[in-house]
């Protein structure tokens, strides 16, 4: 039997309400020791918790009871609502502790026992990880579209037709000599259908931009204004600034939202050749950062503005007499142009990023998706129907792994890694 796990669902104390929840086959078991008795279900109860070892009082508590496989892990929770005190949390996680067969949770183990028991599938357990670190309303409405199911109805939808299509491709198998038993032409269509609505979803912006922020990489030669404008978009002091050419030597990370939009400003050393060892590494990563950038804002030559998708030439430091005159004039000491440069990122950043409720795809998820699009678009060509239920086969495989139905564990560790241990 599988331990019976418990942690605090609430924040660190203190606090004045804390909720401590129990889950497993004797969670019941816990609120007969701890407060004399099982109270109905879904009935909160105020009850005295006492320590089943000493007998001591720890509280006075209101105590509630879900029972499987109705609850949120799938199997029989307790909840004692208690005082947020730090010592009175602590006693009721120490009387828990001296049960037989519980013991405190691990992070995210709740939700990974929800995955296990089949309440949950892997993409709303990554929607709630993602709802869970939520810090703009962007992100929050995102990944509460993917924890409430969204992803999971639309990859049920897709899933269960490809078995039918499946079971009309093993008939045709089995009446491939005769004239009318059919074949790979009668799937094509719909077939074809599948495949344009899964490439419709893969061309929707990605999730990522805005679980992390938008990536906007400051990049061009020494001296160029880069800190400047870094320090000017952030309105603080981050990166260091001086007339020294190369003052900066390694990427500086500066998140922060604008208009409710998370970005991540990139500060990188000046590009130039140098015999510096230690500038050349940060020359180095300053060329990765601008590959890995969404948007990149270039304060060099016209000339040699990097071939880059999002690339924004900057005329910098519009102040001087001399400033270059090619791209958006902009000057951190002054502030010219940076109200336009805001309002140029934040049109680019909501190209990015997807729309309110918007059903969004992260990286693991897209490429897993791609593998079941491009087995479907070669079954529509092909006319052995062997060949044809095959190729529905890896497309079924490929959506069983992006619902967590087959070949994830290991993701799961890391994914809910994530949580904190209540949850």
């Amino acid at each position: 039997m599988p331990d019976t796990i418990y942690a605090p669902s609430t924040g660190r104390p203190p606090a004045a309400i804390a909720i401590v929840r129990v889950s497993g086959a004797r969670a019941h078991e816990a609120a007969v020791k701890l407060g004399g008795g099982l109270p109905r279900a879904r009935q909160a109860s105020l009850r005295p918790l006492t320590d089943p070892s000493s007998g001591i009082l720890i509280d006075e508590a209101l105590v509630l009871r879900f029972d499987a496989p109705g609850t949120a892990t799938g199997e029989n929770i307790v909840e004692f609502h208690c005082h947020g005190g730090r010592a009175t949390v602590d006693a009721l996680l120490t009387a828990l502790g001296g049960l037989d067969g519980f013991r405190l949770a691990e992070p995210g183990e709740f939700t990974r026992r929800a995955l296990a028991n089949g309440r949950i599938d892997l993409t709303e357990a990554e929607g709630l990880a993602d709802l869970l670190s939520a810090e703009t309303e962007l992100q929050r409405r995102s990944a509460m579209a993917r924890a409430g199911g969204a992803l999971r109805a639309r990859l049920d939808d897709w899933r269960d037709r490809i078995l039918a299509l499946s079971a009309r491709a093993e008939v045709a198998i089995d009446y491939a000599d005769e004239e009318d038993g059919g074949g790979p032409d009668d799937l094509a269509p719909e077939l074809g259908q599948l495949a344009a609505e899964m490439a419709k979803l893969l061309r929707a912006p990605r999730v990522e931009p805005l679980r992390d922020g938008v990536r906007v990489v400051v990049a061009g030669p020494p001296n160029a204004g880069k800190s400047s404008l870094v320090n000017a978009l952030a309105q603080s002091e981050r990166a260091i600034v001086t007339a020294i050419p190369g003052t900066t030597r390694d990427v500086i990370e500066v998140p922060l939202a604008i208009s409710g939009i998370p970005f991540v400003l990139v500060d990188t050393a000046g590009l130039r050749e140098s015999s510096d060892e230690v500038e050349a590494i940060g020359i180095g990563r300053a060329q990765e950062e601008a590959g890995r950038a969404d948007i990149l804002l270039w304060l060099g030559d016209p000339e040699a503005l990097p071939d880059h998708a999002g690339a924004l030439q900057l005329a910098a430091k519009a102040d001087l007499p001399r400033a270059a005159t090619a791209g958006l004039p902009i000057s951190s000491l002054t502030g010219e142009g940076l109200t336009a440069l805001l309002e140029e990122l934040l049109e680019r950043a909501r190209a990015l990023l997807p729309k309110g409720d918007e059903l969004a795809l992260d990286r693991r998820q897209n490429d897993l998706l791609g593998i079941a699009l491009e087995a479907l678009r070669r079954g529509t060509a092909l006319e052995d129907p062997v060949l044809v239920a095959e190729e529905l086969r890896i497309a079924r495989a490929s959506i069983d792994r992006i619902s967590g139905r087959a070949g994830v564990e290991e993701l799961l560790d890391a994914l809910f890694g994530r949580f904190c241990l209540g949850k």
